[in-house]
């Protein structure tokens, strides 16, 4: 049993590597870390949240105190896990996030480009790009696709993207099922996600 104050490990974390974001030993060709295994991988996550899943902490503290020695892997993983809000800093401390938190965290995109679409939702002309950018970002940020599916078929609606019109789909849902592939593909968002805030930025 954990003691009061200890968090419990990272759920549905498939431990991808922290560059290429692999969950095989295949990786990338430009991969910061291609070659290594696996089991180096999983082991560098593990060794940062065995040691967070005691209580929040400094970074310089967290590499002291991780097991081994910390090496530039360590770092890739921790950047990781900063990246799909699964670790905040609170002041000077790292801090591992519950599961109920970090769907709180990711549920808003907060920075531009993607803060513009979510907020002001999509328009004629960008759709294409701005659902393909959202379900990039929620799959990148580790959401299943289920989960990926309710919150983008939910922004199309209460953005008022769908009521805008100009989709071909008979429902939001047969929309976002017809985009399955990018979710699969592990697509990134950021190209797609400017090209959409520019159309949108020209509308509004």
């Amino acid at each position: 049993m954990r003691s009061e104050g200890q968090r419990a490990p990272v759920s549905h974390f498939a431990f991808p590597c922290p560059d290429c974001r692999s969950t095989t030993d295949l990786h990338d060709p430009d991969c910061e870390f291609g070659g290594r295994s696996r089991s180096e991988i999983e082991h560098a996550y593990t060794d940062l949240l065995s040691v967070l899943s005691r209580g929040p902490l400094p970074a310089d503290a967290l590499r002291r105190r991780a097991p081994g020695e910390w090496t530039p892997l360590h770092d890739g993983a921790l950047g990781r896990l900063r990246r799909e809000h699964r670790v905040r800093e609170d002041g000077d401390a790292l801090e591992l996030l519950t599961p109920a938190e970090r769907t709180e965290a990711i549920s808003t995109p907060t920075h531009d480009p993607l803060r513009t679409i979510y907020e002001e939702g999509s328009v004629p002309g960008c759709h294409d790009n701005a659902v393909f950018a959202m379900i990039a970002y929620y799959e990148m940020v580790g959401l299943s696709w289920e989960e990926t599916r309710e919150r983008v078929v939910e922004w199309l609606e209460e953005s008022g993207a769908w009521a805008r019109g100009g989709f071909e789909e008979s429902s939001p849902e047969a929309l976002v099922a017809d985009k399955r592939h990018v979710y699969e593909q592990g697509y990134g968002w950021k190209e797609k996600a400017t090209a959409a805030k520019r159309v949108i930025d020209r509308r509004t």
